[in-house]
C-alpha cells in the first residue's frame, strides 16, 4: 500500500477514533434502539457500568456496553473521569448560566439570559467536561453535611388546599383579584 492510500485510510479512521469516549452510567436507565424516549429499548444499563460513548444527537448519547448499544439520555452516563482542577472560570461560567450544552431543549426555570443569549449559543463540550468535575458521591455529600453540622430532619405533608368557592366570572382568577 503506498504512503498516499495510507495517509486517506489514516484520514478516514480518524474522526471514529476521537469520537470513542468511556464513561460511566450514572443510574439505571434504558437503553433505547434510536435517540427518542418513545422509541424500543434495546437493553439497559446499571449504575456504574462502563460504556463507551460513539456520539452525541441533542440530549443523547449513542453509547456501547459490553452486550448492546444505543441511545441512553446524555444526563445518565458521566463522561470521562473526575478531576479536581476547577478554574475559577469554570464557577464564573456556572453562576453565570453560560456553561452547558448550549443547545436550547427548554427555557423553562432558566434565569439571567435573555432569547437572544439562546439563539446565539453554542455547544461547547470543554464545559460539559468542567461541570463534569463537579460531581459528588453520596458518600462525599454525607461527609459534607455532617462537616458542616448538618443533620436530617423528617418534614409533615403540606395539608390539603381547602376547596376555593364557586366563581362567578369566567376564566382564570388573577393574582390580587383583578379581573
Amino acid at each position: 500500500m503506498n504512503c498516499k492510500r495510507l495517509c486517506m485510510l489514516l484520514l478516514t479512521l480518524l474522526p471514529a477514533i476521537a469520537l470513542a469516549e468511556t464513561g460511566v452510567a450514572l443510574k439505571d436507565d434504558q437503553i433505547r434502539k434510536e435517540p427518542y424516549s418513545d422509541a424500543r429499548v434495546a437493553g439497559n444499563i446499571t449504575r456504574n457500568q462502563k460504556v463507551e460513548i460513539l456520539s452525541r444527537k441533542g440530549a443523547w448519547l449513542n453509547i456501547k456496553t459490553a452486550k448492546t448499544s444505543g441511545w441512553v439520555r446524555l444526563l445518565s452516563v458521566k463522561r470521562g473521569t473526575a478531576s479536581s482542577g476547577a478554574k475559577a472560570s469554570d464557577v464564573l461560567d456556572l453562576a453565570s448560566g453560560r456553561s452547558g450544552t448550549g443547545q436550547v431543549v427548554a427555557t423553562t426555570g432558566v434565569r439571567g439570559l435573555n432569547e437572544e443569549d439562546l439563539k446565539s449559543a453554542k455547544f461547547d463540550e470543554s464545559q460539559i467536561k468542567a461541570l463534569e468535575r463537579y460531581t459528588q458521591t453520596q458518600a462525599q455529600g454525607l461527609k459534607f453535611a455532617q462537616a458542616g453540622g448538618l443533620k436530617p430532619a423528617k418534614l409533615k405533608y403540606l395539608p390539603a388546599p381547602a376547596s376555593a368557592a364557586p366563581s362567578t366570572r369566567s376564566g382564570p382568577a388573577l393574582p390580587g383579584g383583578a379581573k
